[in-house]
């Protein structure tokens, strides 16, 4: 047990809640993880999921926080009033909105993130047209971070790129800032400034001190990234239900589907996929995924051509709101499905490498793993042989690296 002060970061993943207590040293004091209370995109399993595992938290080390920091998935976005409430669900960071396309382009740059039928600003527009102008528009992270201050004002810089947030200006576009729905958008902070103190009546419905400061957070693949510590040279490919590849750069990199984004005074750049382990648990159970894993041989190929997309559509790679998953032919042999399934990710990763280094990043010498798939270890030899680099694996939880943030916040 230490007596220093402890923080504690949120990760509100793309297949659950993640809740990670740090210690000054960077230490790990207690990690736990609860899967979203049925829907995915019902913003109370969001706030009920992190009420249970915060309570769940030993009250030794609960007493000793002092920081905290929340990151969500990049891009689900919820309409809400003015006290929080939400208006209906949200809309996850995998829909796209096609139908608005044309409606973008009067708005934001065509090299923006938010340009993409696929961003958030297309899903604003939808939850304007759906609930009028007077909502406010949030991220994932920032409303649960509104729910611990009892304050929806406030938007993290990275969780509100494909909303239009501009990083070099520090501003919304003058044609955003014209719009008449212009004050649905969050006051923007930087990743890992303080927002406030929380609420009195959260933290005592939590068991949290009173002066614990809330500190804006990231993105869930951002915090995955952090939490790996990335050295020179090295890429960082996060392999959870979607497939997400990250490096830092000297500059930022502009097309669509790609962010850039701020940490720690670095650029961090890359793009999420839509496709990922997702696809693999429609066809396999975890058991079944670790037995024919087992079976597979990865220094040979399948000869399958597979593209394991879970539905119609991409946001990188390729920016294509109608390309099409390729899930066939199915063979009779389970473990020969389950190898073209990982050659089609493999795949996936190395067009997102090359489009990266296209942009102006460097190519990796060794690429960090996270995230579930991590951990098999006949995908991280076929991923070698496909993006003819070194693998390795991190299973410091995403998590911990956001708690990373609120730690930085309380030394200075």
């Amino acid at each position: 047990m230490t007596d220093s002060p402890l923080v504690l970061g949120i990760d509100l993943g793309t297949s659950g809640i993640r809740t990670a207590v740090v210690a000054g040293n960077g230490a790990l004091l207690d990690s736990r993880t609860q899967a979203y209370g049925g829907d995915f995109a019902n913003p109370h399993n969001w706030r009920e999921g992190c009420g249970d595992l915060i309570r769940a938290i030993p009250a030794q080390l609960r007493s000793q926080l002092k920081a905290l920091a929340v990151d969500g998935t990049s891009g689900t976005l919820l309409a809400c009033d003015r006290d929080g409430s939400p208006r209906g669900k949200a809309l996850a960071y995998s829909e796209s909105c096609p139908e608005l396309q044309s409606a973008l382009q009067p708005l934001v740059d065509p090299s923006s993130p938010a340009a993409s039928c696929s961003g958030s600003l297309a899903r604003a527009l939808r939850l304007l047209n759906c609930h009028g102008e007077t909502i406010l528009l949030r991220h994932q992270a920032d409303w649960i971070s509104g729910w611990l201050l009892n304050d929806w004002r406030w938007g993290e810089e990275g969780n509100n790129l494909r909303l239009g947030w501009d990083l070099i200006t520090s501003s919304w576009p003058a044609r955003l800032a014209e719009q008449s729905w212009r004050q649905a958008l969050p006051e923007i902070r930087p990743s890992g400034s303080i927002l406030g103190t929380i609420a009195p009546e959260q933290a005592k419905a939590l068991g949290l001190a009173d002066d614990l400061i809330i500190v804006a957070g990231t993105t869930d693949s951002n915090a995955a990234v952090l939490a790996a510590d990335p050295g020179p040279g090295d890429g960082i490919t996060v392999l959870g239900t979607t497939l997400v590849m990250k490096c830092f750069t000297e500059t930022p990199l502009n097309a669509p589907g790609v962010t850039s984004h701020r940490v720690a005074g670095r650029w961090l750049c890359g793009g999420a996929s839509n496709a990922g382990a997702g696809v693999l648990r429609r066809f396999y159970s975890d058991d079944q995924l670790s037995e024919l894993s087992r079976q597979i041989n990865p220094d040979t190929d399948s000869g399958l051509r597979l593209r394991p997309l879970p539905a119609p559509g991409e946001r990188f790679p390729v920016d294509d709101p109608e390309l099409l998953p390729v899930l066939e032919p199915r063979p009779v042999s389970d473990a020969l499905y389950l190898h073209g399934l990982l050659e089609g990710l493999a795949e996936i990763e190395a067009q997102g490498w090359q489009r990266l280094n296209e942009l102006g990043a460097a190519a990796p010498r060794r690429i960090i793993s996270i995230g579930g798939g991590a951990r098999n270890p006949q995908w991280r030899r076929l991923r070698e042989r496909r993006l003819g680099c070194a693998v390795t694996s991190c299973q410091t939880p995403p998590a911990a690296g956001v708690a990373r943030l609120a730690q930085q916040a309380l030394v200075g």
